[in-house]
């Protein structure tokens, strides 16, 4: 990442969902938005390690959705296989959502050796799914994931303040969408969030702009809606942005991110 060519950070995404994956990721890597696209089972992860080989800046994460355990639990032994691959984790986490919550007792045991061995691998990045789990989240980042050995980012948090007060004290990163800034709960939460911890996602396909998918090229009205809540200019916070992001990855120098 040169100055002056910054498109900002989308942390989270699902680009494999696109009908024009390739293309998805080619407009993110013209953009220069430094981009985390999600996998969701360890079976998806060899063709995306491949598409985004030698990118400047989008990256691959590698998952086991929560939401996917109950039929994909077996695919454990798989994700631990392809783990020495990347720095990178997800979408992993846990899901009490009605439709989930008989496969959280599995959902338990996948995200705790996850946590374990990433713990083990040490100077892992982990995207974090914890919908109605965010005291649970926290309590097994604290027994099995230390700061010390991994960094986490809670991805469209929706717990409660106190909740992202204590994550924040363990070291905890958000990224936020413009969804989020939608509900009153969620325009909360972002103005409660440190600032040196806020980085930006669309989640997209999963969420919409204009009535169209959101993708990496369109994280700006992310940042231009937290900056309006946290009443502060765009550009501050997209220089806030690019500074957590060079925090949460140990760097120093921006043209680092360009490797």
């Amino acid at each position: 990442m040169k100055d002056g060519v910054f498109g900002g950070v989308d942390f989270h995404c699902h680009l494999d969902l696109y009908p024009d994956h390739v293309e998805a990721i080619a407009r993110a890597e013209a953009a220069c938005v430094y981009t985390l696209t999600m996998t969701t089972t360890p079976k998806a992860w060899p063709r995306n390690n491949e598409l985004v080989r030698g990118k400047r800046f989008v990256r691959a994460a590698l998952g086991l959705h929560p939401q996917l355990v109950a039929e994909r639990a077996g695919e454990l032994g798989l994700w631990e296989q392809y783990l020495p691959e990347t720095r990178y984790v997800g979408e992993v986490g846990l899901d009490a959502g009605p439709r989930y919550y008989k496969s959280l007792a599995t959902q338990k045991r996948v995200f705790e050796t996850i946590l374990k061995r990433c713990a083990e691998a040490g100077d892992k990045i982990l995207s974090i799914h914890s919908v109605r789990t965010a005291p649970t989240i926290l309590d097994m980042l604290e027994q099995y994931l230390p700061e010390a050995r991994g960094k986490a980012v809670l991805h469209w948090f929706t717990g409660s303040k106190s909740d992202a007060r204590r994550a924040a004290e363990l070291g905890c990163y958000f990224s936020l969408n413009v969804d989020m800034t939608r509900s009153e709960k969620g325009r909360a939460l972002i103005g409660d969030i440190p600032m040196d911890r806020i980085l930006t996602e669309t989640d997209g396909p999963f969420t919409q702009l204009d009535g169209r998918p959101s993708e990496p090229t369109m994280v700006g009205r992310a940042v231009s809606e937290i900056a309006r809540l946290r009443g502060v200019s765009v550009e501050q916070m997209t220089s806030q942005v690019r500074e957590n992001l060079k925090a949460l990855m140990g760097i120093v120098s921006s043209r680092e991110l360009d490797h």
